[in-house]
């Protein structure tokens, strides 16, 4: 389980007070509001540091990070990710999981029907879509519908589906 989660890539400087624009990667824009610190990938390890929220305008995150100040310390920013730890992580309801935490586990159905990997969350509004590749690089596309997913069991790297349902909802196909 990773211990550090992806809340947002840098996208460019704003402005020339230090301020960048940032792309959310996370399902709510609203956790950057109380955020006081990120952590900055630097080779093997990661560094804190202190940011402010700016604003949060539609699909963009605008911050000011602690000791930068112009636009050129701001633009040594772009691309970089910004991360939280675990104990810094939004709160998630009792039946989600963060995607990071899904993307490896093992689809199978409740008749031994074996999927794959679960290689990408597909997250076109509505329901996210889960994409399984199985080793003859075949491609099952499952809704995240809970008549479908029965439980995930991150503990043995399993997501246990209804074949039942996956029969009226799931798409394969060779990619």
């Amino acid at each position: 389980m990773n211990e550090y989660l992806v809340i947002g890539e840098v996208l460019k400087p704003q402005g020339v007070r230090g301020e960048v624009k940032v792309r959310p990667i996370t399902c709510d824009e609203t956790r950057f509001e109380e955020l006081e610190n990120v952590l900055l990938k630097k080779g093997d390890a990661f560094e804190s540091i202190g940011v402010k929220p700016v604003r949060i305008d539609g699909d963009a995150v605008y911050l000011k990070f602690d000791g930068i100040d112009d636009r050129d310390q701001a633009e040594k920013l772009r691309g970089q990710l910004l991360y939280v730890d675990r104990a810094h992580a939004v709160e998630l309801d009792d039946d989600a999981n963060f995607i990071v935490d899904l993307i490896g586990l093992d689809g199978v159905d409740d008749e031994g029907g074996r999927y794959g990997k679960l290689v990408d969350v597909m997250q076109p509004g509505g329901n996210d879509v889960y994409v399984f590749r199985d080793e003859k690089r075949r491609e099952t596309l499952v809704p995240a519908l809970k008549t479908a997913i029965l439980k995930v069991d991150l503990a043995n790297g399993q997501m246990l589906m209804s074949a039942k349902r996956l029969r009226e909802v799931a798409v394969t196909d060779e990619i």
